[in-house]
């Protein structure tokens, strides 16, 4: 099958502002792409790109005064299939990890293992290794919090997703992931397009989508702590060890989010919803310096 992704997002900006822009479709899914997915910039301007050190693809701009376009629109060529579930994959012993697992067993900006030890060992110390015990993080987490674009919060941890019991889709992942490492369960965070493909509609507004991927057997799965249920038209965009990592956009300097638009949609079908930056995220307009991860 076919999916058509893209967003838009217009910065104003009242100096020149300084960005880092994580935001392409990722390297492994390169080959599936129909065309290329580079950003459009208007007004055009000068671009640099890097590799971060887990692999995404980053962009450098310095944003002019005034307001910035930046989007992007490409096809995806993709299974169609629901994400894979291996009830039968096997926790490792620490012991037995591969070496480059090991940093997504260790706390993070948003994910407490030293707070939230305890008692992810008081809920899922009992329930079956490997898969079962991912899943039954999953569950916990999904019924934990209650999902709500106005409880978006971007400084929101982990510990506090699980005390508040509110958050958007990135809480959910940060909860389960922490709870994942408390029990030895390399996780580590990863964000994309997430349409509707195969749900019942009515259908909301759309943003990039947050979900999580747990180390069993010797390979990494996708799990969702927000859906709790395999999902078709998965495009990931980037991973890391949380959302600090895979911020959409780091700003640095006074700026506002004035438009922004995410689709995930079949060919010739576009979302045109649109929202500001405080519906989107609770989050104030400016900064000094933003990260801007999506909320799902």
């Amino acid at each position: 099958m076919k999916i058509r992704v893209g967003f838009e997002m217009i910065y104003d900006c009242p100096q020149p502002t300084p960005m880092i822009l994580n935001i392409n479709v990722h390297f492994t899914r390169v080959s599936d792409l129909i065309g290329r997915d580079d950003l459009v910039f208007d007004p055009p301007l000068p671009v640099a790109a890097y590799r971060d050190s887990f692999g995404n693809w980053c962009t450098r701009i310095v944003a002019p005064q005034g307001r910035t376009r930046v989007g992007a629109d490409v096809v995806v060529n993709d299974s169609g299939k629901p994400d894979i579930v291996a009830p039968q994959a096997q926790q490792m012993a620490v012991q037995d990890l591969p070496e480059e697992t090991l940093l997504f067993l260790l706390g993070s900006r948003y994910c407490e293992t030293d707070q939230l030890s305890e008692t992810a060992w008081q809920l899922f110390g009992n329930a079956p290794t490997g898969w079962g015990r991912v899943q039954a993080i999953c569950d916990h987490v999904h019924h934990h919090i209650v999902f709500g674009y106005q409880h978006a919060r971007r400084t929101r941890t982990a510990l506090e997703a699980y005390h508040d019991k509110t958050g958007v889709c990135r809480d959910y992942a940060h909860l389960a992931i922490a709870f994942c490492r408390c029990m030895n369960i390399p996780a580590r965070y990863c964000t994309g397009y997430l349409g509707d493909i195969g749900t019942p509609k009515p259908w909301g507004t759309m943003d990039f989508a947050g979900w999580f991927e747990a180390f069993l057997d010797g390979h990494w799965y996708t799990f969702d702590a927000r859906n709790n249920t395999p999902r078709i038209g998965r495009v990931l965009i980037a991973r890391g060890r949380d959302a600090a990592d895979v911020a959409i956009s780091s700003t640095f300097g006074p700026n506002t989010l004035a438009s922004f638009k995410v689709r995930a949609v079949s060919p010739g079908i576009w979302i045109s919803d649109s929202l500001a930056l405080a519906e989107m995220r609770g989050s104030p307009p400016s900064a000094l310096k933003k990260e801007s991860a999506g909320t799902g």
